[in-house]
């Protein structure tokens, strides 16, 4: 089967390599010069299966009016005279319940486990080094409220099989040493040693290379103009090379069996144009990359701070600090006034907790901070939609928020079974399908796919 996949970033790029694996001919393509150079370029590294909790929850509301004033808060809403934005709101809104947070937990951990499986596969099958770490990962909190409510969340994640405990504050310094200068100030935290990180723009674009060298064809530079639609079904996709004026060159009009939509938060407004409606909406994130000075004292084990929902994760001789998440539309500045409060806020606080340990001098100050945003692709139940939309040979790819690196490799090769006419072995609800089916432990059946 010909079929086209469009965006590669590590949703597309591990759809193509599966898709490849099961002898369809494929074709990816990408306005970038290169694989993994917007969403997937600089996030928090996590595969964090077990810190998957979903935005939406009964407490959620009344945090984001609280937070719509500070411009640190850890998720900002933007109000901006958008339908799009107001409508994914209300969604958002009527997911916020004790039910649909743990319909949603139970989804989100499915995918997390079999994709976790299949990235354990892909990295033994290529043998990919992405600066890979398997020390697991761990949440400090510094109130005793968050640290107690934390104990409902390992309880919930525990009943659907994920091993995250509990643990006291010296336990955790035990795990993880360098944040002893901090202690002081955390009441505790939990702990999921089957968790890990690593580079996601790393891996991705190496994948891709292996993609590459197996036959499947990139496109890069490319802007992706339509999906042509006949009838029922999509018939072909016209694309453009960047740089060239409508009159300077000729479309391409690329023919498929199949096409796959992977563009990450740009996903919904293309599916739009052809009558696909999905809650998609962009959500700016931010990350900072910063220099160690001094190695010894940076952790080893990837971490959530609560007290500002930021992750940090050692990435060789750099820690990348990652967080806080704005719902205000397509902008992807950095020198704005609020961009810059959000991105010094993350300098401030990793030099409160490591101090002395990273360069977290702003450029003002002289230092060189690698900061960077992407626009996370948030669905309202932070569930992605894989699978098949109402037109004939469209499938789609995209939703997963803020757990693209974490559901990356499931997710490509879920779509690539799929697509090949078979049923992943997991308790999941594809796009196109019915209900899913009861009663399986996620993580069981993940570890058999």
């Amino acid at each position: 089967m010909n079929t086209i996949v469009l965006g590669a970033g590590i949703i597309g790029i591990s759809t193509a390599w599966h898709l490849r694996e099961r002898g369809h001919e494929v074709t990816v393509i990408d306005r970038q010069p290169g694989a993994a150079l917007e969403t997937s370029f600089a996030n928090a590294a996590q595969i964090s299966v077990s810190y998957c909790e979903p935005w939406a929850n009964r407490a959620a509301p009344w945090k984001a009016l609280k937070w719509m004033f500070d411009k640190e808060a850890p998720l900002l809403f933007r109000p901006r005279m958008d339908w799009d934005q107001w409508r994914w709101c209300l969604r958002f809104l009527a997911q916020c319940n004790d039910a649909a947070f743990a319909r949603n937990v139970q989804q989100i951990v499915a995918l997390g486990a079999y994709s976790h499986a299949a990235l354990k596969d892909l990295v033994r099958a290529t043998g990919i080094e992405y600066h890979r770490l398997e020390r697991g990962i761990a949440h400090f909190y510094t109130d005793q409220k968050s640290f107690d409510d934390a104990g409902h969340a390992v309880e919930l994640m525990r009943r659907f099989g994920v091993q995250r405990r509990i643990v006291s504050r010296d336990e955790l310094l035990q795990i993880e040493p360098a944040f002893r200068a901090y202690g002081d100030r955390i009441t505790g935290g939990t702990y999921t040693s089957t968790d890990e990180s690593g580079d996601a723009r790393v891996f991705t674009q190496q994948l891709a290379q292996r993609c590459a060298e197996r036959g499947v064809r990139f496109l890069y530079g490319h802007d992706v103009l339509r999906l042509n639609r006949m009838g029922d079904a999509i018939e072909s996709v016209a694309v453009r090379a960047r740089g060239t004026s409508a009159g300077g060159q000729k479309d391409q009009i690329l023919k498929a069996d199949a096409v796959v939509v992977a563009c990450g938060s740009y996903s919904a407004p293309l599916l739009r144009t052809v009558g696909v409606d999905l809650p998609i909406y962009p959500g700016k994130g931010y990350s900072a990359t910063f220099p160690l000075l001094k190695p010894e004292g940076a952790p080893m084990v990837s971490t959530i701070d609560d007290g500002k929902k930021i992750a940090m994760s050692r990435l060789g001789d750099f820690l990348r600090v990652a967080g806080t998440i704005e719902l205000g539309g397509w902008d992807l500045s950095l020198d704005s006034p609020l961009a810059r409060a959000r991105c010094h806020m993350l300098s401030r606080r990793i030099e409160q907790i490591l101090p002395g340990v990273c360069d977290t001098r702003t450029p003002e100050e002289g230092g060189n901070p690698q900061y960077w945003t992407g626009l996370r692709p948030a669905t309202p139940t932070n569930i992605p939609f894989i699978g098949r939309t109402r037109l004939g040979g469209l499938w789609v790819n995209a939703g997963h928020g803020t757990l693209g690196w974490t559901h990356g490799a499931g997710s490509g090769k879920a779509i690539a079974e799929l697509i090949s006419g078979e049923r992943p072995a997991m308790d999941f609800r594809f796009l196109g399908e019915g209900a899913t089916r009861q009663g399986a432990n996620p993580l069981s059946i993940a570890a058999r796919a």
